[in-house]
């Protein structure tokens, strides 16, 4: 049988180019660097915004969490989980599907990889992650 390390202690990213656009570059256990910058907190990240994210965490996610993001008119959120996936209850995100905003849920890691490659194929895309 072979075992392997759940998660490496820290992945870099590297771009194809240098870009003003927000990018991540590296992520870990409780952390991810967007353009090189390291980042704790609960936040929201898209090509031209980065923010804050005002959601407690996973266990309180509640629908108005979600408002804020819809407004911001991503053709796609990409909510991660944290370092596992967990799937919240359909009416915590309904405010996305009312505004015809796929959401699709991942762990944090495959939050960034996916979004670095859906920023590349000039998608609005939003990554929306979760750290508590």
């Amino acid at each position: 049988m072979i075992h392997l390390p759940p998660h490496p202690p820290e992945l870099k990213l590297h771009a194809s180019g240098l870009t003003s656009l927000n990018t991540f570059t590296g992520y870990g256990a409780g952390f991810v660097l967007i353009n090189a910058v390291r980042h704790e907190g609960n936040l929201i990240v898209m090509p031209e915004l980065l923010q804050p994210w005002d959601a407690g965490g996973f266990e309180t996610l509640k629908p108005e969490d979600f408002c804020g993001l819809a407004s911001l008119k991503p053709e796609v959120v990409l909510l991660g989980t944290g370092e596992k996936i967990r799937f919240p209850h359909p009416r915590v995100t309904q405010a996305l599907s009312q505004a015809r905003i796929g959401v699709e849920i991942m762990d944090n890691q495959a939050a960034c990889r996916t979004y670095n490659i859906l920023m590349a194929e000039e998608r609005k895309v939003a990554a929306a992650l979760l750290f508590g």
